[in-house]
């Protein structure tokens, strides 16, 4: 089994001299091969030149460590626009920005809103919603958090 905390630690440093941020690091099968997919942040969005330019850093780092007998396939991605925020890390990176939260169960006949992320903890999150009202949140109230995509 694929130590997937050890594995990040030995890359993370590289990621982070480059000028990125590990979001997740995942090892899964994916169309029957064992697939390796690093998820990283770059402030101003992520572009295939910034994967491309991770993917060379830490391939050289993954063959050195060898951590796994058999062959896998290595990847390199955004996050992806509408990534639901998980970590603490999540909630950092989307400091000020426009989020969506769908509730758990229910408000009244909504079942989601929208706002300016203005503060967060473990435990909650509050945002500044269009009418400027201020509204703390319980993370366990919410069924998703994500940023919030406008369609226009």
């Amino acid at each position: 089994m694929v130590d997937i905390e050890q594995l990040q630690q030995k890359i993370e440093p590289a990621v982070i001299q480059a000028g990125y941020e590990i979001v997740e690091l995942r090892f899964q099968k994916e169309f029957g091969t064992d697939t390796l997919t690093l998820f990283i942040y770059k402030k101003g969005g992520v572009e295939l030149s910034d994967c491309e330019t991770v993917s060379s850093i830490v391939n050289p780092i993954l063959d050195e460590i060898d951590f796994t007998d058999d062959g896998y396939n290595f990847n390199v991605s955004s996050p992806g626009l509408d990534r639901p925020i998980r970590s603490m890390d999540d909630y950092r990176r989307n400091m000020g920005e426009d989020v969506e939260i769908v509730y758990a169960k229910p408000i009244g006949k909504s079942k989601s809103t929208h706002g300016i992320l203005v503060e967060y903890d473990e435990e909650s999150f509050t945002l500044q919603l269009k009418n400027e009202k201020i509204v703390t949140y319980k993370k366990s109230d919410a069924a998703v958090v994500r940023p919030y995509i406008n369609f226009k």
